[in-house]
């Protein structure tokens, strides 16, 4: 579902990635893990089409992100945890707009709300205004609107970001009852906790560079240690990295 090889960013003199290899089935929650600056959200937005890699080659469920970025775009939901909503339409408003951009009919886009209205508890946050929403409802939303299509490839970028307890738990639940074959998640995020409750292999990433793949097990027995943020700072510690986060990143075009 995922195949990853070589891939590279720059910005000038700037390495917002560096050689990154890896691959991920469907039927997974695949973790990519690091701290803000790691090269999370760069890899996420060349997987997404939204940036040129500088070197190497990514391909999403059989579809080239370089060549056949339309064909990507068909297949991918993403979903970040900026994601801005039209505040005039509600819920069902949205979600309707979105199915009409896949060409589902009415009765099939029926369904799948009904179907997301129960899997990601929305109940009134569908026919309430979007400039009304708390952070959470906005996010179920986004959400819901990032997988009406059903899509083969999602995207969950620090997805859980500003969200409330009870939302927050909403979310993982969600995302651990979405496995499936066919599908791949991919799951970024800083907050270990998150990646060791969901995710069923990790990437590592640190200062634009993949430190280690692996299952949970893999790398807590690689490393020699009991828990993910452990891991971490062990692969740091291995690498020679420094352990501070390559700010040049959030500064890029």
């Amino acid at each position: 579902m995922l195949d990853i090889q070589q891939l590279s960013k720059r910005y000038g003199d700037f390495a917002a990635l560096q050689d990154v290899s890896l691959q991920a089935q469907g039927g997974q929650v695949f973790g990519l893990l690091g701290p803000n600056g790691a090269g999370k959200t760069t890899l996420l937005r060349i997987l997404a089409t939204l940036l040129r890699p500088t070197s190497g080659r990514a391909v999403v469920a059989g579809r080239d992100v370089n060549e056949q970025p339309r064909e990507v775009r068909q297949i991918i939901g993403v979903v970040n945890g900026g994601m801005g909503l039209p505040a005039r339409l509600t819920g069902r408003e949205i979600l309707r707009s979105f199915a009409g951009f896949y060409g589902m009919a009415s009765a099939q886009t029926e369904a799948r709300i009904a179907e997301l209205d129960h899997a990601l508890e929305l109940g009134r946050v569908l026919d309430v205004r979007a400039g009304e929403y708390s952070t959470g409802m906005r996010q179920k939303v986004v959400i819901a609107r990032a997988v009406i299509q059903d899509p083969a490839v999602l995207i969950l970028d620090e997805a859980a970001s500003g969200l409330d307890i009870f939302a927050r738990r909403t979310l993982l639940d969600w995302v651990a009852a979405a496995r499936r074959p066919g599908r791949l998640t991919v799951y970024s995020t800083h907050v270990m906790s998150e990646a060791e409750e969901v995710c069923d292999r990790l990437a590592i990433l640190h200062q634009g560079r993949l430190l280690a793949e692996g299952s949970q097990a893999e790398l807590l027995d690689c490393t020699g240690t009991r828990g993910l943020e452990a891991a971490f700072f062990e692969l740091v510690r291995q690498s020679g990295l420094s352990q501070e986060a390559a700010t040049g990143a959030a500064y890029a075009p």
